[in-house]
C-alpha cells in the first residue's frame, strides 16, 4: 500500500511539475533562429545568382541531399553532379512568396521553406513550380550547417 501511495504521489508530482520542466529546459535562442535563417537565405541568394561557389560550407561533410523523390548523396555530391550543371543551363531563376518556418527538437534545427519559383533556361520555355524544402540543421563548431535537405516542386494550378 505504502508502495502505490508513493507511485500516486510521484505521478502527481511529475504530471504538475511537467509544464515547469519544459519551460525550464534551454529554448533555441532568437540568435539561433535568425542563424539558421541566414544559412538558408545564402543557399537561396546563391542559387538566384546561379553561382553556387562557396555553397558547400553551408553543409555538413556528411549531409544527404533528397530531391523530388531522389536521393542525390552528399552535397558535395550533389553540388558537383546536379546543381552546378544544372544552375549553368538557366539564364535566371527567382523564387517568390517565400516563406520559413523554423523548430528546434533536440538541438537540432527544423526549418521548412514554402516558395514558387520561375526558372528561365538559355533555351526552352520558363518553368514555374510551387515547391517546398524541409531542412535539418545542426550546430557544429559553433555554425549551423544543413545536414539533410528534401525539396519537391510541382506545377501551379492553371487558374
Amino acid at each position: 500500500m505504502r508502495r502505490l501511495i508513493w507511485a500516486v504521489v510521484a505521478s502527481a508530482a511529475v504530471t504538475t511539475m511537467a509544464p515547469a520542466i519544459a519551460a525550464a529546459q534551454p529554448a533555441a535562442t532568437a540568435a539561433d533562429t535568425r542563424a539558421v535563417v541566414a544559412v538558408l537565405a545564402r543557399y537561396k541568394a546563391a542559387i538566384e545568382q546561379l553561382d553556387p561557389r562557396g555553397t558547400e560550407r553551408l553543409f555538413a561533410a556528411d549531409s544527404r541531399i533528397f530531391e523530388s523523390g531522389g536521393d542525390e548523396g552528399t552535397y558535395a555530391h550533389y553540388l558537383e553532379h546536379h546543381l552546378t550543371p544544372e544552375l549553368g543551363d538557366f539564364k535566371s531563376f527567382a523564387f517568390s512568396e517565400y516563406r520559413i518556418d523554423v523548430r528546434f527538437v533536440d538541438g537540432a534545427a527544423l526549418a521548412t521553406e514554402t516558395y514558387r519559383y520561375r526558372i528561365v533556361p538559355k533555351t526552352g520555355d520558363a518553368a514555374e513550380r510551387l515547391g517546398v524544402a524541409t531542412s535539418v540543421l545542426r550546430k557544429t563548431g559553433g555554425e549551423w550547417r544543413i545536414v539533410s535537405m528534401h525539396n519537391s516542386a510541382r506545377r501551379p494550378k492553371a487558374s
